[in-house]
């Protein structure tokens, strides 16, 4: 067979492996964290996902990466590798590095990819049919002889180069194009009720309103399609009913260890991205997006059709379909600050039930206790990806949680914690105090409810007072930017989240900056400009990272020693 055909790296196909950053808390983010400029989307490796994944790390990558560059040149970033970058933006296919079977994924246009995460690219009226063929069982056998190692290989790029390819006549190449776009497509489809996907739509109680959506069907369809795609392959490299037999039965995974070697979450198969959550969960962090301006409610009333599906190779969009759009109207306008106060004009729970009552969707029966007890942690497990922990909805709260603010990280600036004083703390003390000098002046004549209520505002009093004065401490050097990323720019407001696992992600954080560690960080200039500015004399990279590259001093050439000639001996 390997004498029989041409070789995989031949003609108009070539496979690369790309870059490594050397620190993927500078360059790597969750792809709602930034602003969405000068980042890529960064195949990483990630889950067995045949076809389709969606590309959820990004790539920090401004000036074509002149601060990655500056680091490997200079060697400030150890471990910076720069392979493949020649070839980002260029459509492909990618896959995880190990994992149960060769599954390559569409990579989109203007994407980039890691060490961890090879690329394959082809003529573009190959790109669909190669799709196929990679992800037959006829190659992943083939693949696994070649490696001599069938249980979680490493499908490493110097034999992916030297295996045997076909070559497709028209018919062939046409038909293994159109079923991998159907399973690239139906793949998706399952994605459309992930928040965090770019093919987000609507939440899983929601997405039949728009049709076609119907996992087991769709289940069905790509077993059904996976046949007919090895049907094709098999003929094509010409394996007899015995080979078709071995490359389709158990194989010899099954008596080896699969947890030998396995690779870091991100990039090995216990990665699975978001993990399936309960619909009713689903149904009110949506609501709770849409309250906030995220999210578009109108996709689930009818008022606005969703968007055509893309081509499989198209750029990711800067939001997906479910998002609200930039020209949009958002459900509720409000400054980027919600609050669980019961009464309040910008009261979240009452938001969320007044969203599931306009799209006519069940409102559970204790909305608030469920804001409370369950969103955050659910809400940080949605938007975490890999080793990048990224709520976005951020609860900050008085010492006991009698009051929480919930701040909406996309919109914070450096005005925003005034505004959390000035429009929502300032006000409450305001009328809680007003209530503690009523029930003061009742005396002797105060209720034993009366003495609770009494009780429970004073303690209320002092918390919002001290919650207030945290606050404007903090604000007064506060200078988020997104492009820092979700950990570093809530890190100054450890204290206020009472979720103590992400306190203690952030109270690290926070430790690392004071250190130094983030210097390259915006919030560590706005903090220790000094510190920073020295740093950047010696170090390119970092210069580069605050536009400060005219502090930057290069260094002496090192001079190089005279070789003498041998003498005769």
């Amino acid at each position: 067979m390997f004498a029989q055909f041409d070789v995989f790296e031949a003609k108009d196909r070539f496979v690369k492996h790309g870059l490594t950053t050397g620190n993927d808390d500078r360059f790597v983010r969750a792809w709602w964290e930034t602003r969405g400029q000068s980042w890529l989307p960064f195949a990483k490796g990630g889950s067995h996902s045949p076809y389709y994944v969606d590309q959820q790390l990004v790539l920090k990558w401004h000036t074509e990466g002149a601060e990655l560059r500056a680091g490997y040149t200079t060697k400030s970033i150890p471990g910076t590798r720069m392979d493949g970058s020649t070839y980002f933006g260029l459509a492909g296919l990618t896959w995880p590095l190990r994992a149960r079977s060769f599954s390559p994924q569409v990579l989109s246009r203007g994407g980039s990819f890691s060490a961890r995460g090879y690329c394959a690219f082809f003529a573009e009226e190959n790109l669909l049919p190669s799709l196929a063929l990679t992800n037959s069982k006829a190659f992943d056998y083939i693949f696994k002889v070649a490696l001599g190692r069938f249980g979680y290989p490493e499908f490493i790029v110097g034999i992916l180069q030297v295996l045997p390819w076909p070559d497709l006549a028209a018919d062939a190449s046409e038909e293994m194009g159109r079923l991998a776009y159907r399973s690239w497509s139906l793949k998706r489809n399952l994605d459309t009720i992930d928040e965090t996907s770019h093919a987000f739509l609507l939440p899983a109680a929601l997405r039949a309103r728009l049709g076609d959506y119907d996992p087991p069907s769709i289940e069905t369809e790509l077993a059904d399609i996976q046949a007919e795609i090895d049907d094709i392959a098999f003929d094509l490299y010409g394996f007899s009913d015995a080979d078709r037999a071995a490359a389709l039965g158990p194989s010899a995974s099954t008596e080896e260890d699969n947890s030998n070697g396995a690779e870091d979450a991100d990039e090995s198969e216990d990665d699975d991205g978001a993990e399936a959550i309960d619909q009713t969960d689903g149904l009110l962090s949506w609501a709770a997006g849409v309250a906030f301006g995220r999210l578009d409610w109108r996709l689930a009333t009818g008022e606005r059709e969703a968007p055509p599906e893309p081509d499989p190779f198209d750029p990711l969009p800067a939001k997906s379909p479910g998002m609200l759009p930039h020209d949009a109207e958002p459900f509720h306008a409000h400054s980027g600050i919600l609050v669980d106060d019961q009464g309040h004009p910008n009261d979240l729970a009452r938001l969320i039930e007044e969203v599931l009552a306009r799209v006519e969707a069940p409102v559970p029966a204790d909305v608030r206790r469920w804001l409370q007890r369950d969103f955050f942690p659910l809400h940080l497990k949605q938007y975490s990806k890999s080793r990048r922990k990224a709520p976005i909805y951020w609860p900050i709260s008085t010492s006991s949680g009698s009051y929480t603010l919930w701040l909406y990280y996309p919109s914070l600036t450096d005005q925003t914690l005034f505004t959390a004083v000035n429009d929502f703390i300032e006000p409450k003390l305001s009328q809680v105090g007003q209530d503690v000098a009523a029930l003061r002046t009742k005396g002797s004549a105060r209720s034993r409810d009366d003495e609770k209520s009494f009780e429970a505002l004073q303690g209320l009093e002092l918390e919002l007072i001290e919650l207030r004065d945290t606050l404007l401490a903090i604000a007064q050097t506060y200078r988020p930017n997104q492009d820092d990323g979700v950990q570093i720019t809530a890190s100054p407001l450890w204290q206020l989240f009472r979720h103590k696992p992400w306190q203690k992600v952030l109270k690290d954080t926070w430790t690392k900056l004071e250190k130094g560690d983030y210097d390259w960080a915006h919030l560590a200039m706005a903090y220790w400009p000094d510190r920073v500015r020295g740093k950047c004399e010696t170090d390119k990279s970092l210069a580069i990272a605050h536009d400060l590259e005219h502090l930057y001093v290069e260094p002496e050439p090192k001079p190089t020693k005279a070789r003498g000639r041998k003498k005769d001996g």
